[in-house]
């Protein structure tokens, strides 16, 4: 499940507020152990995304760097290469 977690930082434009989020419902998904919680667990599961998102928002506005923002297309673009090398079908 964490794989899915991207990085967030420094990108232009910045990380989206749904972006966090999502990233947040995956890192409570995996420490959980739950995709989906019970209806006896879904508030609790809900509270703990809402805090991870709100740290991880304020973590993502109090980094600094003199890195010039990355490229999303260019940094996909990486992804994909890496991808197809790492599951190239031998012959």
């Amino acid at each position: 499940m964490c794989r899915n977690i991207r990085t967030l930082y420094n990108y232009d434009p910045r990380a989206t507020d749904e972006e966090v989020r999502a990233a947040a419902m995956q890192y409570v998904r995996k420490i959980s152990g739950f995709s989906r919680p019970s209806q006896a667990n879904a508030s609790a599961f809900e509270r703990a995304v809402d805090a991870v998102a709100h740290a991880s928002g304020e973590l993502l506005d109090q980094l600094v760097t003199s890195a010039s923002p990355r490229n999303r297309e260019a940094e996909a673009a990486k992804a994909r290469a890496r991808a197809e090398q790492r599951f190239a079908v031998s012959r």
